[in-house]
């Protein structure tokens, strides 16, 4: 087998070890609390993956646009949820033309946007299975919680949806810096989504799946009362945010970047090869502190250019020329959509490459 040495850098490294534990973890997790797991596959964008996540026991996948759910129909994914308001009529008329081919669910937060969905799938004949989305704290999309049942009901009288599920995303938890305050949006989640279903079922909408979701909140279980699925997406690879956040440690993280010294012009400062193109520009949360830290160090990257990554070397560090370093990135999911193809090792053996077939799907 190659040797990671033989690559040209910047490259995207996978410890396939340390990917395969994540994804046993997190189903054993939700098969512990009794509920489905529908993970988000825009963390990696990968087939093989995906696939991997199913063998494990993932009922299947979520998705954040129209065009990875046709990625992913086109590797024989029987199982899609958009999760994500599509109000395009021909972002629509593709939606329907996919649920002939899989079985799909698409997310709604508003009447302007179902209706664009019913109209498209009156015109094909079908009926679209459709997701109230609730906001449980982020802000960010979804039905304010008062207004759920008004408007659920509204759109379940829609003719050409069916409106079969509700759920959430607590993505403030991304900004917390106390761990309690995480587990308390793991509950406020819960309780929101939870009451939402039960009022929309009061008023003649049968809803059968209350689904929550992000990888942060996962590390407090799944096991609320009403709730039936879980959606967290990041967990796969993890990286130096949610290792900030207290989810995981750094020994499992799954994602690096090998990159390669080009400069070093004081004790202070070095330049790596990997900038903005690689590593894009998210800065820790919930504390900026750089764009990513040079694995068996404690320097990081303090600035990015489209080519460069500038490196704060710190006391004791010492970097030279030409020298090859990983890099643990901030954010995983916004690497994968930068790069056409990961390189899964062991060690310093690759494997396998997996093609990113995902990336660039941003419609």
């Amino acid at each position: 087998m190659p040797s990671i040495h033989d690559l040209e850098t910047p490259a995207v490294l996978i410890d396939l070890d340390r990917l395969e534990a994540n994804v046993v973890r997190m189903a054993a997790r939700a098969r512990e609390a009794g509920v489905a797991l529908r993970p988000h596959a825009k963390t990696h964008k990968v087939p093989e993956i995906g696939w991997m996540q199913m063998r494990a026991g993932a009922v299947g996948l979520s998705l954040a646009k129209t065009s990875e759910a046709e990625v992913f129909a086109r590797h024989g994914f029987p199982d899609l949820f958009v999760a994500y308001p599509v109000v395009s009529p021909s972002k629509a008329d593709r939606l329907m033309a996919l649920s002939r081919r899989v079985r799909l669910c698409v997310g709604v937060d508003s009447i302007e946007g179902a209706e664009v969905l019913a109209a498209a799938a009156v015109r094909s004949g079908q009926t679209l299975r459709v997701s109230l989305k609730v906001d449980s704290g982020f802000h960010r999309v979804g039905v304010d919680p008062k207004d759920a049942v008004s408007v659920g009901s509204r759109v379940a009288a829609l003719k050409g949806l069916s409106l079969t599920s509700v759920f959430t995303h607590a993505g403030q938890a991304y900004h917390r810096a106390d761990p309690k305050d995480i587990e308390r949006d793991n509950e406020d989640e819960a309780k929101i989504v939870v009451a939402a279903a039960l009022g929309l079922r009061q008023a003649g909408v049968p809803i059968e799946t209350v689904s929550v979701g992000s990888t942060p909140t996962s590390r407090f279980g799944f096991a609320h009362k009403g709730v039936t699925e879980a959606r967290p997406g990041n967990y796969v690879y993890l990286d130096r945010t949610q290792a900030g956040l207290g989810t995981c440690s750094f020994d499992e993280c799954a994602m690096s970047i090998l990159a390669t010294v080009v400069s070093v012009s004081g004790s202070d400062r070095a330049v790596l090869d990997s900038g903005s193109k690689t590593l894009a520009l998210d800065m820790l949360r919930p504390k900026p502190d750089g764009y990513g830290l040079i694995v068996g160090s404690t320097s990081r990257l303090s600035a990015l250019s489209e080519e460069h990554g500038i490196v704060a070397v710190d006391p004791g560090d010492v970097f030279k020329v030409g020298e090859r370093v990983r890099v643990l990135p901030n954010h995983a999911c916004v690497v994968s959509n930068l790069h056409d193809r990961v390189y899964g090792v062991r060690g310093d053996r690759i494997e396998t490459v997996f093609e990113v077939a995902a990336r660039g799907c941003v419609d």
